[in-house]
């Protein structure tokens, strides 16, 4: 039996290669237990800022294994999506490298879809699963730690030994048994503080977590109201999303780029100048952000953004 796992194991590996993943790994479906304290901890001390969706289905976030009946197994894949020329997220007003091109949503699902069914149809007919791509209630990087895929840094992110933090995380859970990783990797993360210090709203909280409340990330995409006041000056820039962490963290001083076309900026989106930028109309935002993550923002969000920015 462990033979065929195993066998099991190297057939998805290559597949999963071949559809354009670039790495993959395989943890059991059960309880995070060591995550229960650390995600009430959070919850209780309200860091979730706005996002309330995450204090629901508590123990279905805790355990893979309550989303999908008779699930054996998680099989976690990354993405890449590091882009060769970063200017947007050099040059004001800066854009988060992660939302340059095509929302990764759409591209990813097709791949899980495609995988899953490469499964199904080779391995397992009886094959029973879902796929995720930040769409239920999963600890997504504890699961890829678990997998071998990496560690948590101290700025909450998943840092995959080769790639670095710029990668996008999605699960398979599913009814078959696989050759699960045996070895928890080491911390990389030492006594290197740089994401810590570099965060200028100190969002960068103890126990690997951060405070929602005081990111960029959610003060500029998930945040519905205002921004407040006490961030005058401190968000350097950036008006959707923010990679201070990233850029500083030593482990994306070698990062690649991505080999999808699809997370790649248009030539319109990199076109745009700072008076370009003022100018944006309802119309061409629509025009511009076709198909982005940057829709999630809405107009009137990204319009808010760059006046507080502007004004700061």
């Amino acid at each position: 039996m462990h033979l065929i796992k195993e066998q099991y194991g190297r057939l998805i590996h290559e597949e999963a290669l071949r559809l354009g993943f670039d790495d993959v790994g395989f943890s059991p479906a059960q309880e995070l237990v060591e995550d229960r304290e650390r995600l009430k901890k959070w919850l209780d001390n309200g860091h979730n800022a706005g996002m309330g969706y995450m204090a629901n289905h508590f123990e279905k976030r805790l355990n893979p294994a309550l989303l999908v009946e008779g699930a054996c197994s998680v099989v976690t894949l990354l993405k890449n999506y590091y882009p060769a020329d970063d200017k947007l997220s050099r040059n004001e007003p800066k854009i988060s490298r992660y939302a340059y091109g095509k929302d990764y949503h759409d591209l990813i699902r097709t791949k899980l879809t495609n995988l899953f069914d490469f499964i199904r149809a080779n391995i397992e007919p009886g094959l029973i699963g879902r796929g995720f791509v930040d769409s239920a209630p999963v600890l997504e990087r504890s699961i890829a730690a678990n997998a071998g895929l990496g560690w948590i840094g101290k700025n909450s992110l998943l840092i995959h030994r080769k790639m670095g933090s710029y990668v996008f995380i999605a699960e398979l859970i599913i009814n078959l048994e696989l050759p699960y990783n045996q070895q928890t990797q080491n911390d990389g993360c030492g006594g290197c503080t740089r994401c810590v210090d570099s965060c200028p709203t100190h969002a960068i909280i103890e126990g690997r977590q951060v405070d929602a409340n005081r990111c960029i990330s959610y003060l500029t995409i998930e945040n519905k109201g205002e921004i407040p006041s006490e961030f005058k000056g401190m968000m350097a820039g950036w008006v959707f999303g923010c990679d201070i962490c990233q850029e500083v963290c030593p482990w994306n001083r070698k990062a690649k780029s991505t080999s999808e076309p699809d997370f790649m900026p248009s030539k319109a989106l990199l076109d745009m100048d700072s008076e370009k930028w003022q100018q944006l109309t309802p119309d061409y935002f629509s025009i511009l952000f076709r198909g982005s993550p940057i829709k999630r923002a809405k107009y009137s969000g990204l319009m808010r953004n760059l006046m507080f920015v502007k004004s700061s």
